[in-house]
């Protein structure tokens, strides 16, 4: 009975068969960006629920050097407006998006205006195929992407 148990114990690990559950798949860099542009269609739209429900339960989100970091979708659901939405409409324009499949860390460019413009970079972790951490740095400008950026423009 013994060398039967051996047999198949060797067999699971020879075919990759094992009692361990694998990690959930995670995004390609296609769905990272189209999760990026839902998102901005979210905020875009005044619809901070939908927005909100692309950060996992317990996300965070930073803007450094503000040392505020908001916790959970709740508190990124009213910061996006809650009910009510925003007051004044929002846009986010992103311009480069870039992904790490095997880390599931993403980074972004992007341009967002809500009573002033800036124009910042974003680094995403992902969860589970939701945003977990999301860490901006933005400066403010009166530019367009174009001169903002200036000759390093691409």
């Amino acid at each position: 009975m013994l060398r039967i148990f051996a047999l198949i114990a060797a067999l699971m690990l020879l075919t990759g068969c094992h009692s361990k559950r694998s990690a959930p798949p995670g995004l390609t860099s296609s769905e990272f960006t189209k999760l990026l542009a839902t998102l901005a269609g979210a905020w875009n739209s005044n619809n901070a629920k939908l927005a909100a429900d692309y950060f996992t339960e317990d996300a965070k989100y930073s803007s450094p050097p503000n040392p505020r970091i908001r916790k959970g979708r709740q508190e990124l659901f009213d910061f996006f407006g809650g009910e009510k939405g925003r007051p004044k409409p929002m846009s986010m324009l992103w311009h480069h998006i870039v992904f790490d499949e095997s880390a599931q860390i993403g980074m972004a460019e992007y341009t967002f205006t809500y009573e002033i413009r800036t124009h910042g970079a974003v680094i995403v972790r992902i969860v589970n195929g939701k945003i977990a951490n999301w860490r901006e740095y933005e400066q403010e400008s009166r530019l367009n992407w174009e001169e903002m950026t200036g000759d390093n423009w691409f």
